[in-house]
């Protein structure tokens, strides 16, 4: 499937989400009593529910919301490919939501052949959205609904599936994937985990997208990999404001 996909049909997402609340004491005692129910059967020994949720709200839906989304797509100029990276993010969560939704939709009035790509989308990032889409109270559009879709009809390329060759014992995260293939992978700023510190205590959102970014730039290349396919030079990437 990547291997007979034109560049300009593979529009690459990454979204960051943080917890909801600061900290659980944050929370009011129902939704207390609901994270504990959550993560009840899941909590590390001597680890308390309140310990428990600056390291796993903000993986889940329920406890969480979408600060950042970074969005890229090839372009063909003349004799080599442009990656043009946009990130949208905010406190305000359906703000960006409307914003992602409001892109997409131009996107789609010009070229309507795409179709999603990124690392581990299938599992986190496109359900991640449908459901936080309901939470603010905002219709899933029809290239968001997957539910009563077969397979083969999910306009979805998921590096991460692909890197499984039908092997379903293990997880391979982004960064393991892009040292395997020699594709070079941020090391200067942030991680994952410390999404939310940077959120919550540093208030530091720019930076958020900034890591966003990276590690779209990082999937592109990869599916360049993939394909046999020179990687990215630093002036073919275009980030817009």
């Amino acid at each position: 499937m990547i291997a007979k996909m034109p560049l300009e049909n593979f529009l690459v997402i990454d979204i960051e989400t943080v917890s909801e609340k600061k900290n659980f004491e944050s929370l009011d005692i129902e939704w207390q009593h609901l994270w504990e129910e959550k993560v009840i059967r899941s909590l590390p020994e001597n680890t308390t529910p309140g310990e428990y949720y600056p390291h796993r709200a903000g993986v889940m839906a329920e406890f969480a919301k979408v600060v950042c989304i970074s969005i890229g797509y090839f372009k063909r100029e003349k004799d080599h490919h442009q990656f043009r990276v946009k990130s949208l993010f905010g406190a305000d969560e359906r703000e960006v939501l409307q914003q992602f939704l409001a892109t997409i939709q131009q996107l789609e009035a010009v070229h309507n052949r795409w179709s999603f790509t990124g690392h581990n989308i299938k599992e986190f990032d496109i359900p991640f959205l449908c459901r936080r889409l309901l939470i603010n109270g905002l219709s899933i559009p029809p290239y968001l609904d997957f539910q009563n879709m077969k397979p083969w009809e999910t306009n979805m390329v998921d590096t991460f599936q692909y890197w499984r060759f039908g092997d379903y014992k293990n997880y391979t995260s982004l960064k393991l994937l892009a040292a395997a293939l020699n594709v070079p992978s941020p090391k200067d700023d942030i991680d994952g985990s410390m999404v939310g510190d940077v959120y919550w205590i540093e208030n530091d959102i720019q930076r958020i997208a900034t890591y966003c970014q990276k590690d779209i730039v990082t999937v592109a290349n990869i599916i360049l990999r993939f394909k046999n396919m020179p990687l990215l030079k630093e002036e073919q990437v275009i980030f817009a404001k």
